[in-house]
């Protein structure tokens, strides 16, 4: 079989197992739905001003869509991991052709397709129930395939490093939280000390966010990268992360258990 009908197979398998966990389909659709009902709905801007959500509509869409980007593949693919090891599925797994990059890329493109279509819904919700403006681009089907691209390779990594699925689950929590609201999401920089500004620059959530607001919002006056359009250095610098987390998760999979 070749690489291509490997990871077809796996992927299969892997689209099988998510819709029969009925829960899990719920889970991963409802939870941004709540988000966006209780921040785009109920929560209204402050007319004075000041604290949180005092930025028009359109301003929070990538925050929205961060909620799937980043929890899905980090409990989806830490969750996954560590059931395998639970399992000892990842020794069965070394005595087929299927290397352990592709059975990542498999579960990959598993989490592209269900983030794709709860992206799908999320901007409608937000459309529908903010009234937000938003300025459709052809770049944001690549950030958020890039973007799952990179937290999937984290979360395999959760997976892998921790003793248990619900270890792995609670450190995809413990991580995913922290950095849902601190990187230029629903909370945007000047609200924050400027001591802290090197710390949200690290995180790649941070120029997922940027980026997405760059070409969903522009009067949201992005900054420019080193003089470069927001909308692409971002995706670069976001392109070149899913990379390294991507070979780092693959590579921390074990082969035995």
């Amino acid at each position: 079989m070749t690489r291509l009908g490997r990871v077809g197979a796996e992927t299969g398998a892997g689209w099988r197992s998510f819709v029969r966990r009925r829960t899990a389909v719920f889970f991963t659709f409802f939870f941004p739905v709540i988000l966006i009902v209780i921040f785009g709905a109920l929560v209204r801007t402050d007319p004075t001003g000041e604290g949180l959500f005092t930025e028009p509509p359109a301003y929070y869409v990538p925050g929205y869509l961060a909620v799937v980007v980043l929890f899905t593949p980090l409990s989806r693919l830490g969750s996954e991991v560590a059931r395998h090891r639970d399992g000892n599925r990842f020794e069965k797994l070394a005595t087929t052709p299927l290397s352990r990059d592709e059975w990542l890329l498999a579960q990959t493109v598993v989490n592209a397709v269900i983030i794709g279509l709860a992206s799908l819904l999320i901007l409608g919700l937000v459309i529908a129930l903010t009234g937000a403006t938003i300025a459709f681009s052809p770049l944001l089907v690549p950030y958020v395939l890039v973007g799952v691209v990179c937290f999937c390779g984290v979360g395999a990594m959760l997976g892998s490093y921790t003793d248990s699925q619900d270890g792995a689950v609670a450190a995809s929590n413990a991580i995913g939280l922290p950095l849902l609201f601190l990187s230029e999401t629903f909370i945007a920089l000047d609200q924050l000390p400027a001591w802290f500004e090197p710390f949200v620059n690290l995180s790649p959530l941070t120029y997922f966010a940027r980026g997405v607001r760059a070409v969903t919002y522009p009067d949201a006056g992005t900054p420019a990268v080193a003089g470069l359009d927001p909308a692409l250095a971002n995706l670069g610098i976001l392109a070149a992360l899913a990379v390294v987390t991507f070979a780092l998760g693959a590579r921390s999979i074990p082969r035995t258990d």
